[in-house]
């Protein structure tokens, strides 16, 4: 299952997501996504895990919970929307 994970303090590390989720089972992979021109965290990333019950587990106990000084949101991660090609608008 992959998890959306909300809300990151931009000091959290892939290896501080892994950490705190591990807990609940195995993390398949932990990702924390940046913007391409400053390399700086978004504030959010995602955790996969291949056992649905832990993943369950995981998202009820760590929704609402802090890390690093931040309340973050976890829910199951929805299907990605493919977007339409952008045009510039010159």
């Amino acid at each position: 299952m992959n998890i959306y994970i909300g809300n990151l303090a931009y000091t959290v590390s892939e290896d501080d997501l892994r950490d705190a989720f591990s807990q609940f089972g195995q993390v398949d992979s932990a990702n924390i996504i940046n913007d391409k021109f400053s390399g700086r965290s978004k504030g959010f990333g995602f955790i996969e895990m291949s056992n649905d019950s832990e993943a369950r587990e995981a998202i009820e106990s760590m929704n609402d919970q802090d890390l690093k000084g931040r309340t973050i949101k976890v829910n199951e991660a929805k299907p990605r929307e493919e977007r339409s090609e952008r045009r510039d608008r010159y």
